[in-house]
């Protein structure tokens, strides 16, 4: 990483970019078709019913990507901890460390407000991103399986 990297927060403005971005990142991991989000939703969600919180990685005054993340709670550790939903990096700045940069702003953001653990989920097949995070020793939970409800399914239990 030859150039300074700084980090800001995203501001309303900035919808149709974060949109943007999670429009590619769904392309990358083949789920283009499961993107439902609209800038509209992204602005009440995010910046009105502040449920989650974006940050850019910057260089030159220009966004190379985004984080989108939100406090979870652990009832084990008794305290909130980061999910991150969303970390991508445009292509031709892959491999430079401004990935890993972005981990390292998320982790001190997550210790910074006092959190218990930062953690993400990732696709199987994604070898490069689970070598990426195996190298900054980050451990993989086994024996745990995620389950989901959307839809019609969850309308159905909701009910």
């Amino acid at each position: 990483m030859k150039e300074k990297i700084n980090f800001r927060f995203a501001e309303e403005k900035d919808t149709e970019l974060i949109l943007k971005y999670i429009i590619e990142l769904a392309s990358y991991e083949k789920l283009e078709n499961e993107v439902v989000a609209t800038t509209e939703l992204l602005k009440k969600w995010i910046f009105q019913e502040k449920k989650a919180e974006v940050i850019f990685p910057m260089l030159e005054n220009k966004e190379i990507g985004f984080a989108l993340f939100f406090h979870n709670f652990s009832t084990f550790l008794g305290k909130a901890g980061i999910y991150l939903e969303d970390l991508y990096i445009i292509p031709q700045y892959r491999g430079k460390g401004y990935g890993k940069a972005l981990l390292k702003e998320l982790a001190k953001i997550t210790v910074e407000r006092g959190c218990g653990r930062l953690e993400w989920w990732c696709l199987d097949w994604n070898k490069p991103s689970i070598d990426f995070y195996l190298s900054l020793g980050a451990e993989p939970m086994k024996e745990w399986t995620v389950y989901r409800l959307t839809g019609d399914t969850l309308e159905k239990m909701a009910k």
